[in-house]
């Protein structure tokens, strides 16, 4: 019959389809572990960066004060009590901070003090 493999060559063919497949497998593995490290190294470099950030942020918080572009006394207002957050570049405020503004806003701010001593008998 025309155009069959002869049995002789099946067996060699399976083999070297055979070794494709481990080769083929194990490039798979080669590449995933390449891939997984570099998704390590991004991790961290995105840790890195937030990392930078933060701090850029604390240092800014601390001069801005001092600049002459900032609208208040740096110590005291006479007549009022400012909230200030600090940004630097394009950072937003957080969830928990735009709660903390609302309430801020609609006059959710209380004064009290707490007392104590080191004899809890009286």
């Amino acid at each position: 019959m025309p155009g069959l493999v002869p049995p002789s060559a099946v067996l060699p063919i399976i083999a070297t389809l055979g070794c494709l497949c481990l080769l083929l497998f194990l490039m798979v593995l080669y590449y995933k572990r390449k891939v997984d490290a570099l998704a390590v190294q991004v991790e961290e470099e995105l840790f890195r960066q937030r990392s930078l950030s933060s701090t850029y942020g604390r240092i800014t918080e601390q001069w801005i004060p001092l600049s002459s572009r900032y609208p208040y006394d740096p110590q005291f207002e006479e007549d009022r009590i400012v909230f200030i957050e600090f940004k630097a570049n394009k950072s937003r405020l957080s969830e928990s901070q735009k709660r903390i503004k609302k309430l801020v806003q609609e006059g959710y701010v209380y004064w009290d003090e707490f007392h104590f001593t080191d004899d809890e008998g009286g």
